[in-house]
């Protein structure tokens, strides 16, 4: 077993992510039932052991998010891949944990208000960030070929979608607030 295969052992999920993502021009009006998260995330500055050379590096991400009953729950998510589909590798932290690590995402942190939509079946997440002017849709697919049906109340604030655009990737858009 190398060192990635022993990282993954501590993830609780492990996965593919196909997600197509979209700038908006604002957030729209939203339907009734949307649920509404308050996220903050920063990114650690090192990977993972097993990652030097890779292809695509790995992301560590620590993630606090307070849901709508006022629970707070903390995550470590890991992605590699660009693109439409990606690999994740999720799992859940304490607060002690995340307290303890939070330190070293510094410089590399944002905030965002996330709607989250239920259409059909598929869940679209519209994030409204903190320290930026920016507004994202994205849904998560369940296989590649999946076809997009956009919402009514979502397709006239599309602006283009980003899906690969790395700008628009929250690491970057993490380091674009820090900077602004």
């Amino acid at each position: 077993m190398n060192n990635a295969d022993e990282s993954r052992d501590l993830f609780s999920t492990a996965g593919q992510e196909i997600e197509r993502a979209y700038l908006l021009d604002r957030l729209p009006e939203l339907p009734a039932g949307a649920e509404v998260w308050r996220i903050e995330q920063g990114y650690l500055p090192e990977s993972l052991p097993g990652d030097q050379g890779s292809v695509a590096p790995l992301e560590g991400r620590l993630r606090r998010v307070i849901m709508p009953d006022d629970t707070v729950c903390f995550t470590h998510t890991i992605k590699r891949g660009k693109g439409l589909v990606r690999e994740e590798l999720e799992r859940s932290m304490t607060e002690t944990e995340f307290s303890r690590h939070w330190p070293r995402t510094e410089s590399r942190r944002l905030s965002k208000t996330r709607h989250r939509v239920r259409v059909g079946e598929v869940i679209w997440e519209i994030d409204d960030f903190d320290q930026l002017d920016i507004v994202l849709a994205e849904v998560e697919l369940t296989d590649v070929d999946m076809k997009v049906e956009i919402p009514d109340w979502l397709v006239s604030h599309i602006v283009r979608e980003v899906t690969d655009e790395p700008e628009y990737r929250n690491y970057e858009l993490a380091l674009r607030a820090m900077r602004e």
